[in-house]
């Protein structure tokens, strides 16, 4: 799962975590026997539905509002100064590349995992609020 912020709806910037694999010409993060848990979980999340994972929206919402402690979990933020008004999430397969490639990955799309939500999304903060995230 890839989760992209836009402020305009148009372009897509990646989010990216401190180890799971994104972008296929960063080299893989090794850290055995740890995992980062976020890094994990995501990969977990990626096996089903935003639905079976409702955590992942709480971690949408803190990234919409550019949380500090949420950014912490991550490699960096794409967005300093104003947060995005877009997150959407991609499903992507990923292989390591043939040797002699310069990418360590190939990733291939395979579709839209969470469509893009806003701050104003009803139905998004519907579903925050019967969580107990939002009032």
């Amino acid at each position: 799962i890839i989760l992209e912020g836009s402020r305009d709806g148009q372009a897509w910037i990646e989010y990216e975590f401190k180890c799971k694999p994104g972008d296929p010409m960063r080299r893989p993060c090794i850290i055995s026997p740890y995992h980062l848990r976020l890094d994990w979980l995501m990969w977990f999340a990626a096996m089903g539905h935003p639905a079976d994972y409702p955590w992942v929206y709480h971690l949408v919402w803190k990234l919409l509002h550019n949380d500090p402690l949420t950014l912490g979990l991550l490699a960096g933020n794409p967005f300093p100064g104003e947060p995005p008004r877009y997150i959407r999430a991609e499903l992507y397969r990923y292989r390591f590349a043939p040797p002699g490639d310069p990418a360590w990955w190939i990733r291939t799309p395979l579709r839209p995992w969470l469509p893009a939500v806003s701050a104003n999304d009803e139905a998004f903060i519907s579903v925050l609020k019967d969580y107990g995230w939002v009032k």
